[in-house]
């Protein structure tokens, strides 16, 4: 017998027994009466956490919807509950992701979702070692039988919110705030400053990264830090794609202030709707619909109809958009609205190439 599988295993069961006596890490209503019939889903979350407002909690709400119906909040999220069996694992540290993933496998779940990019070499190595179990990875890719790589075309959408950046800016200089400095977030900023110059051709556009590790994702001092910075240089909208880090940039707009009732900065959120974080000084926020793609491979695995492989998301499918609700209606114009519709439609039908950094 391989050691080095039967060391890893012995971690999981660790993990497991903490798991079972519900330690912090884990989170369950229901551990004494599990349904052996029942579909059993287990997501491990980025270092964020399933209440970073964004990236994290997308994929929160959408576990939660295939196993309710309801979002987190517990409002109706519009499509059926699948009556899964529902646990979730926030690690707190990269070190315990490989882990987390081992304990859902050996206790035999039937899909198990990582989320985040950094996850996808870790569930490689696991999914490997338990080929008969489904694995779907967000913001990844696997070329394994077994994995479902969930992926969205982010530059698509950071296009419609640069549009309405440029459109915002009264300064002609408008703000990037990166996370991890990766392809990735590349994806966004690249996204962004094209559908601002389609505006705008001479806007100025500020971008800083907050870290090179993982770390990044949870560091809303430095995000902050940097947007102050960005401010001064002149930057009056500032996109963040920057995990929690990012609500750095929603106190730094803040902080900045209004005048006659209207602020004169505006950050634009990422992942999640977070116009409700800082109303009005919330411009809008590209919204990538992680809670979508996860409900549905939950679907599928429930109705026998896994298949593995790329599954992108783009504007063709809302996976990408832009978050429009009461708490901006009055910041964004009808003509905003329609010059970002028609550059939807112009995307969608190959009329507009949006360039994709991470192909670079």
């Amino acid at each position: 017998m391989n050691p080095r599988i039967n060391i890893k295993n012995l971690i999981a069961l660790l993990l497991l027994c903490l798991l079972a006596f519900g330690g912090v890490a884990c989170h369950s209503r229901t551990y004494a009466a599990d349904d052996k019939s029942k579909i059993h889903v287990g997501i491990v979350f980025d270092i964020g956490g399933k209440d970073d407002r964004s990236f994290n909690a997308a994929a929160w709400a959408g576990v939660r919807c295939a196993e309710t119906g309801k979002w987190p909040n517990g409002e109706s999220c519009g499509k059926p509950g699948l009556d899964i069996v529902l646990r979730d694992i926030e690690p707190g540290n990269p070190t315990s992701i490989e882990p987390a993933m081992r304990a859902f496998a050996e206790k035999g779940y039937d899909l198990i979702i990582g989320v985040g990019f950094a996850q996808a070499p870790i569930m490689e190595v696991v999914a490997k070692d338990y080929p008969n179990i489904h694995f779907a990875i967000v913001d990844g890719f696997s070329d394994l039988p077994n994995v479902a790589s969930l992926i969205f075309k982010e530059h698509e959408g950071s296009y419609l919110v640069g549009m309405l950046a440029a459109q915002t800016s009264r300064t002609g200089t408008i703000g990037f705030l990166g996370g991890m400095d990766i392809g990735l977030i590349h994806r966004f900023e690249k996204g962004y400053e094209e559908g601002a110059r389609a505006v705008n051709p001479n806007i100025k556009v500020i971008q800083n990264y907050v870290g090179v590790t993982d770390g990044a994702w949870n560091n809303p001092g430095k995000g902050k830090e940097l947007s102050l910075a960005q401010i001064g240089k002149g930057a009056d909208v500032i996109f963040t794609a920057a995990g929690n880090s990012g609500l750095g940039a929603f106190d730094a707009v803040e902080q900045a202030g209004k005048v006659n009732g209207r602020a004169t900065h505006f950050v634009i959120g990422v992942d999640s709707n977070q116009n409700m974080v800082k109303p009005g000084f919330v411009l809008t926020g590209m919204v990538k619909r992680v809670d979508n793609a996860v409900y549905s491979i939950v679907q599928d695995v429930v109705n026998k109809k896994f298949e593995a492989g790329p599954h992108v998301y783009g504007l063709d499918k809302d996976g990408v958009g832009y978050a429009m609700d009461q708490y901006n209606k009055d910041l964004i114009t009808p003509e905003m609205i329609k010059a970002a519709e028609e550059a939807r439609r112009k995307i969608i039908a190959g009329q507009i190439k949006v360039t994709d950094a991470m192909l670079k």
